[in-house]
């Protein structure tokens, strides 16, 4: 007979290897050929409602790791809501208008100026389709669920309407309005940025100290004196109409070399040692209120530049004394606007000078510095020029420097209902919390904002102008307006004049003869993306406003989180979210941004070609996404170790239950052994905690308890000892029911718990098991945790005897390190305890030297009495020898006993009787 022959071994065709890159497109296929996502929304149909609403990417280029960690996160999410009790709906969008389409076609070929406006947007929108069913497919291979083929997109033509009626609902409240004003103006775009829009990098400046000639020093300063400032924009000195100091500061007038000069008290010493001052006197101090309306002289034109008190004045750097052009700077601007001085911005839309600016006609603005300079220097009233580094405004997409620059834009006022913006956010629930103050205090500090843009590629402003120029917006034209875009989109806007636009026999008063013309500036894009609480959650059957999750990256704060706030609390008067999360941005192993030009980026596809999707997702449940996270080739190589245990403890569950059915098999829990009742107690406190942290958005968490108790409680315990019962009692043994009870339980909890995260894993594990009604995990519910019988007290009592266990286990390792044994079971194990831990073991009805997988146990005395030759550990002195007797030729167990059988004398009489009873009929 070939007792191997009588071994129950693990039978099971889920394959070791996991060949995600293979299989996980099959298993997607599957999916689509089920419509996975219409069935769980029908199966969870009429439960409470949980909406994520997705904020769109952004229809260009493939996605990136920074896109696969925010739509994975939002899958787990969505996942886990459908698991648990809700109806959760997942309707992905993309944010498809504005320059970077428009680059990338001229960056094609695409000649702009050859095509009508009308054609242009056509190939817009033929691009913009096109990156969508290309990142579609890319987001769908991370085994994303969601509503794919009924996304929402900004372009479409249902979309723009509703945003229509967001701007004019905005306008009627009094909260849109024109107005000349200094923007964020990109000369490389040719158009007025938002805030959202710019980043800081450093750039390299002139750094000047001016001297202007006092004019009328209205008795207070003497006619020869002069007043310094300085500036690192030379370029805004043809825009100068004014000096600003502060009201509470003290000044003095510094006679230096026959000279007299005016600066602030605080910076005497600073401005001495830049300028190289070193016989100065202080001749007269006075308050920086007693200066105002004081007349000084532009150094370069002649003309009058006011001295005027403002509090944005400060003593950080400078002179104190602050150049002032209200075309160029808002803080400029506002006391311009005190004090009655025009808004002189002698700037074009490409950055180069006009004729405002005499001697300086057809530069462009950055190249002006060097010739304006000359001239400060030639008319005496350059004191310094020098070089400084420091942080300036770029164009977020171009990476080009940005100017201020005064131009009429169309505008959404803030201030008129800033109160309850931050009464929304705090009323908000913000993860990481301190997310609420960083949105609270750019609310708080933002001024009015920019909404229109010089671009052609985006939805149109919706504003006719009578013959008198004045803007027209009514109920009727909005409403008339969005019907249009809805029935035949935003394009309609350039291919008809605006009489044709205009609803039926439509008159105003500011246009008499019936003429009017349209407003050719199209919206900002954030007012778009901005405007979806309205275009997808109002406007589909499937969604609800407010959503109760806007979840995206740390950036957003100050673009979607923000534009969606400022609109739908304008318009609804309530936030459009009940919560926020945020993540951070995704960084290389070293914690370096992601660069082609390093050639540290990691591709999201290539990481599903070469390990799978899972594998991904797996990183993402891994990391503290709250912050940036890293990842690198060695990172993911650890989270697919990681992953081959999780998948061979499936393999080892699903082998070894074979011959299981629950509905005949299983045990009841009151009637285990204590060691299967404590591994149950475990399950059901890990799917407590896996719940809790689902409920937390604390998937780290989730990811470190599955893995250890993969490894720890199953594989590196409870599954190790188990094999002597599984492998060899025979089928029916209560014993053995008992364990494969606990295995079951384990196996159908497991899957589940991590289906949000392992979604392609998990369905193909549910596949193999035997006796389940849902053809996908995906349609079961999370397990519900359990209270137990004696659960704590079992915890205690068997983590007490897991601590005596290492010490053996520790024992074990020297001993075959010194080569008394070999494998555990060859070994026999002698404990010397204290009462407490004898009170323990002999407590344990079970089989201790199965336990210890050792051929022989006792114990053999107290501590203290222990041989020298003991291992003196922390809860036992433990002497290992080796086991006396033969080896069983079917359990591997040392035992004197073999032998005694004629029948089968290579076996130990636990296997001899297993064989009689059972397998005979192999003999």
């Amino acid at each position: 007979m070939e007792y191997k022959d009588t071994l129950l071994m693990p039978k099971t065709e889920f394959p070791m290897r996991g060949n995600l890159p293979k299989r996980e497109p099959e298993m997607q296929e599957k999916w689509n050929e089920m419509d996975i996502y219409k069935a769980v929304q029908e199966k969870t149909k009429g439960l409470p409602m949980f909406v994520l609403h997705d904020g769109p990417p952004y229809a260009n280029g493939d996605i990136h790791m920074g896109h696969a960690l925010n739509k994975i996160l939002k899958d787990f999410i969505v996942r886990y809501k459908s698991m648990s009790g809700y109806h959760a709906p997942y309707v992905p969008g993309w944010d498809t208008h504005g320059l970077p389409i428009e680059q990338a076609l001229t960056n094609k070929g695409v000649k702009r100026k050859e095509l009508t406006v009308a054609e242009f947007r056509k190939l817009c929108e033929e691009y913009a389709y096109e990156q969508i069913d290309s990142q579609r497919a890319q987001f769908k291979r991370l085994g994303v669920r969601g509503d794919w083929e009924n996304p929402y997109i900004t372009l479409k033509p249902e979309y723009e309407a509703q945003q229509i009626k967001v701007f004019g609902e905005m306008a009627k409240k009094g909260y849109i309005y024109k107005g000349l004003k200094p923007v964020y103006w990109s000369p490389s775009s040719e158009s007025a940025l938002a805030e959202a829009e710019i980043e800081y990098k450093d750039k390299r400046s002139a750094s000047i100290y001016v001297a202007f000639d006092v004019r009328d020093g209205k008795g207070v300063l003497d006619g020869d004196t002069k007043i310094i400032i300085w500036t690192t924009t030379p370029w805004t000195i043809p825009a100068n109409l004014g000096i600003t100091v502060h009201a509470d500061l003290n000044y003095v007038v510094v006679k230096v070399a026959g000279d007299k000069y005016v600066i602030a008290e605080e910076l005497l010493n600073s401005v001495s040692t830049e300028l190289g001052w070193e016989d100065a006197s202080v001749v007269k101090t006075l308050k920086g209120s007693e200066l105002e309306y004081i007349v000084a002289k532009h150094p370069l034109y002649g003309r009058d530049s006011l001295v005027m008190l403002g509090e944005h004045v400060t003593t950080d750097a400078g002179t104190g004394c602050v150049h002032t052009a209200p075309g160029h700077g808002e803080d400029d601007f506002l006391v311009g606007k005190k004090y009655g001085l025009d808004v002189l911005s002698p700037v074009d839309d490409r950055g180069v000078f006009t004729s405002e600016a005499p001697g300086f006609e057809g530069l462009f603005y950055d190249n002006a510095n060097k010739q304006i300079t000359e001239k400060l220097q030639e008319a005496g009233a350059l004191l310094k020029l020098d070089f400084i580094t420091h942080s300036y405004p770029h164009d977020w997409r171009t990476k080009k420097p940005v100017i201020f620059r005064a131009t009429a834009q169309w505008f959404a006022s803030i201030k008129d209902f800033r109160n309850e913006l931050l009464d929304a956010v705090k009323e908000t629930k913000w993860v990481p919390a301190w997310g609420e103050t960083r949105l609270f205090n750019m609310v708080r500090d933002r001024g009015d904002w920019c909404i229109s843009r010089q671009r052609v590629w985006g939805v149109p402003i919706p504003v006719f102008y009578g013959e008198n120029g004045e803007p027209i917006i009514t109920d009727d034209t909005i409403n008339h307006i969005s019907d249009l875009f809805r029935e035949h989109g935003s394009n309609i806007w350039f291919e008809r004049d605006a009489k044709d636009l205009l609803p039926e026999g439509f008159t105003h008063e500011s246009s008499p003869n019936g003429k009017f013309t349209k407003e050719t500036d199209i919206m900002d894009v954030w007012f778009d993306s901005g405007s979806s609480h309205q275009a997808v959650l109002e406007e589909r059957n499937d969604l609800q406003r407010p959503a109760d999750l806007y979840l995206e990256g740390s950036d957003q704060y100050r673009g979607w989180f923000n534009s969606s706030l400022s609109t739908a609390v304008a318009v609804t008067g309530k936030a459009p979210y009940k919560g926020v999360l945020s993540h951070g941005f995704v960084l290389d192993g070293e914690g370096r941004k992601m660069s082609k030009s390093i050639g540290n980026v990691i591709i999201p596809e290539k990481v599903m070609n070469q390990l799978g999707a899972d594998i991904l997702r797996l990183w993402v449940s891994s990391v503290d996404y709250q912050s940036d996270v890293r990842v690198s080739d060695a990172i993911l190589k650890q989270v697919a170790e990681v992953y081959r245990k999780i998948r061979n403890t499936f393999r080892f569950l699903l082998g070894n239950l074979a011959d299981f059915n629950p509905s005949v098999n299983k045990v009841a829990y009151e009637k285990l052994r204590e060691v299967d009742q404590f591994i149950l107690v475990k399950l059901n406190n890990l799917i407590k905690n896996v719940r809790n942290s689902y409920e937390n958005y604390d998937y780290a968490s989730i990811y470190h308890a599955i893995n250890n108790f993969c490894t720890l409680d199953l594989s590196a315990f409870y599954l190790d000892f188990a094999k002597d019962v599984l492998y060899i009692e025979a089928p029916d043994n209560k014993e053995r029911r008992s364990i494969q009870s606990v295995l079951y339980e384990c196996l159908i909890n497991l899957t589940k718990l991590v289906t949000p995260i392992l979604p392609h894993t998990a369905d193909e594990v549910w596949g193999h098991i035997p006796n389940v009604e849902e053809v996908s995990v995906q349609l079961t519910s999370i397990p519900e945790y359990r209270e137990l019988a004696n659960g704590n007290e079992l915890v205690k009592k068997w983590t007490a005897f897991m601590d005596v266990r290492d010490d053996i286990l520790k024992a074990l390792e020297e001993a075959r390190n010194a080569k008394v044994i070999g494998k555990s079971l060859s070994a026999k194990v002698s404990l010397y305890v204290n009462g407490e831990t004898k009170d323990l073991l002999e407590s344990i009805s079970e089989n201790l030297q199965q336990l210890f997988i050792v051929s022989g146990f006792e114990i053999a005395g107290t501590y203290d009495a222990a041989p020298v030759d003991a291992l003196k550990l922390e809860h036992a002195a433990v002497v290992v020898a080796k086991a006396d007797g033969e080896t069983c030729e079917r359990c591997w167990v040392v035992t004197t006993e073999v032998g005694k059988n004629e029948q089968h004398p290579t076996l130990c009489p636990r296997c001899a009787e297993v064989v009689e009873q059972h397998y005979s009929h192999l003999s």
